[in-house]
């Protein structure tokens, strides 16, 4: 029997043609790892094209996950393991293997024609090219094959299931069960039992094959990380996004209605919802995204939770109807998942470019609060907030995710339900304002002194009818008004009623080692939306050479924590890693928080359609604190010298 080796976390990735099944791989290697206890962090990479190119560069499909025995928060900078099923997923993902690293190959796609395809002009498993790498060369395709042989099936049928053998040989080499991905075959292909049975010999042979192959001296084995006490499951972002959109339906007592036209990266949210009706959710699949957030705000009238969602092209389509929802006041939830543009741009990356349109991207002044997760799993937390805070205070709320929290995936600690807090519509119910004869009338744009929120009257109650549209109405009464003051008073009103939403927002948490010794950090990097993992990953590895560096994360983009402007003034650099380019400003958000506290903060940008590597995020931000070091030391020895 093989020796089994221990290691505290490792990298994987699983690459191939789009049409290899590299996605479907990654998830159930996920799934089995997040079962056993690892923690788990996934980054899915596949072109836009349903099937792209075979054999080429543009069309290879990537999964890359970590999972380790300790807290993680990405997933790796550099590959430990590359299986590689064809030529092109070598050429696409060697650039990031680490030197001395495994290297799996399926040679059977090794043919002079599949080499020249992606230019190389000699096989690299021949020339030595290789020799930097465990280098671990299996004719996958012919072994999977014969797995199969007493199943009747042709070639090409046969040939489908290599990807079920990599999986076996990966969950041989980390010893990872084999009976959950078993029983997942058998029971999304009930009706083709010849086809689950042709995946589940595959996998078995694959984890036969690295018991029994001289190519493999050992095994791994990663052991369960220590987490919270509690449930756990892993999710992709956009399922957290919607199990917290339904917690939220549930929590304020009112029926979910999500209007959404498919877009890349955000359909999955339509496609989960859609599953629910049992629990009361209605999904409308609209025939554009105009028709989608004119829906959603139709029903949110009607007194709906009321949800839209999209990625940046609709976003911007959506942007006259959400005008129309702050003029209206009407809770309203609009997602945005991010993806690379402008345009079309790049529909299957991330990117975090759409906060500017977020805040000003309609016409005339208005405001809506924003809200961005810091991870897959968060996204539960920040849909069930984005909710909380449009029913509260009446108003839409922009709900920033990106295609890099959306199809990464993580341990989710469920939560009991009712430890949720209640979220109260308030439903107006009766008359509420008194005229100087004594009658009692409704005023639709009366305000709660306290959130300065409208009543939300729904339709059909009796006493409350009242007129409603996008032309300006008068501060209480909500008559149509033209007058000046008025204009100015309502305008006013609006932008108050976002800014308190900052009065009962948490403060900004700083992780700061050191500071309460006096011993603080110099330098704080300052994230956003998903770069919550790079910016944590790369401020543990600068901590570990001795330097110090703090760390914050806003969740909410606008309004910003009351607390947030004397925490940026405590630090003589702040940094802020943004995937966008803030239309050469230094980063959107960085321009945001320099125009309202009047500090220098520092952008560090990238819009490469992937996320931040905490490895080279690190070598920036140790260039930062030392930099400033040598600048204190410099002052120092002037002031000796004076």
């Amino acid at each position: 029997m093989k020796p089994t080796k221990g290691l505290d976390r490792v990298v994987v990735r699983f690459a191939g043609d789009s049409g290899d099944g590299m996605q479907l791989v990654g998830d159930r290697f996920t799934a089995e790892a997040a079962s056993f206890g690892n923690d788990v962090s996934t980054l899915p990479n596949f072109p836009a094209e349903i099937r792209a190119p075979a054999g080429t560069l543009a069309g290879v499909s990537s999964f890359q996950l970590q999972f380790a025995d300790y807290d993680i928060l990405t997933p790796g900078d550099a590959p430990d393991v590359l299986v590689a099923m064809n030529p092109a997923a070598l050429r696409a993902n060697l650039p990031d293997l680490r030197p001395g690293g495994d290297l799996i190959v399926d040679t059977a796609e090794f043919t002079p024609r599949a080499l020249k395809k992606v230019g190389y002009d000699t096989n690299p498993l021949q020339d030595g090219s290789l020799s930097a790498y465990s280098v671990h060369g299996v004719d996958m395709t012919k072994l999977a094959v014969a797995a199969v042989e007493h199943l009747g099936l042709g070639r090409k049928d046969a040939a489908r299931v290599k990807n079920m053998f990599a999986l076996g040989l990966l969950s041989w080499l980390f010893q990872r069960p084999l009976e959950g991905t078993v029983a997942f075959l058998e029971a999304r292909f009930a009706k083709r039992p010849e086809v689950a049975a042709a995946n589940v010999a595959a996998l078995r042979a694959g984890w036969n094959y690295g018991d029994t192959t001289e190519s493999f001296s050992s095994n791994f084995k990663v052991a369960p990380a220590t987490l919270p006490p509690g449930r756990y499951r892993n999710v992709s972002g956009s399922l957290a996004l919607s199990y917290g959109l339904m917690a939220a339906s549930v929590r304020s007592g009112l029926p979910l209605f999500l209007g959404a036209y498919p877009i890349t990266p955000a359909s999955n949210i339509l496609h989960e919802l859609s599953r629910h009706k049992d629990a009361g959710v209605t999904t409308f699949q609209a025939e554009d995204e105009i028709a989608g957030v004119g829906a959603a705000l139709g029903a949110a009238f009607g007194g709906m939770l009321a949800v839209t969602t999209t990625s940046g092209p609709g976003f911007v389509l959506k942007a006259e109807t959400i005008g129309l929802a702050v003029s209206l006041e009407l809770p309203l939830v609009i997602v945005d998942v991010q993806r690379g543009g402008p345009s079309t741009g790049l529909p299957t990356k991330t990117e975090q470019a759409d906060l500017l349109t977020a805040m000003f991207g309609r016409n005339g002044e208005a405001p809506v609060p924003i809200v961005a997760p810091q991870s897959p799993a968060d996204c539960f937390d920040a849909a069930f907030e984005a909710c909380r805070i449009a029913v509260t205070s009446r108003t839409p709320v922009v709900l920033l995710s990106d295609g890099y929290l959306a199809n990464g995936s993580e341990p989710w600690r469920v939560p009991e339900l009712s430890s949720l807090p209640v979220i109260e519509p308030a439903f107006a119910t009766a008359r509420n304002h008194t005229t100087a004869d004594g009658e009692e009338v409704f005023w639709p744009y009366a305000r709660d002194e306290l959130t300065l929120a409208r009543p939300w009257a729904v339709p059909g109650t009796p006493g409350l009818e009242h007129r409603i549209g996008g032309i300006e109405k008068s501060d209480g009464p909500g008559e149509i008004s033209y007058a000046p003051d008025n204009h100015q008073r309502m305008v006013t009103l609006r932008q108050r009623k976002v800014d308190r939403v900052a009065d009962w927002l948490p403060p900004v948490l700083v992780e700061d080692p050191g500071a309460e010794r006096g011993e603080g950090a110099s330098v704080l990097v300052l994230g956003w939306g998903s770069t919550y993992g790079p910016v944590g990953a790369a401020c543990r590895r600068i901590r570990r050479t001795g330097r110090r560096v703090a760390q914050a994360h806003l969740r909410h983009l606008n309004p910003f924590p009351n607390d947030l402007g004397a925490i940026l003034r405590r630090y003589e650099r702040v940094i802020v890693p943004e995937m966008n380019l803030g239309y050469g400003y230094g980063g959107q958000l960085a321009m945001l928080l320099r125009a309202k506290y009047l500090v220098d903060v520092q952008g560090h940008q990238q819009v490469r359609g992937m996320p931040f590597k905490p490895a080279e995020l690190a070598e920036v931000l140790v260039e930062a604190i030392d930099a400033l070091s040598s600048d204190d030391e410099k002052a120092g020895a002037t002031w000796l010298q004076s």
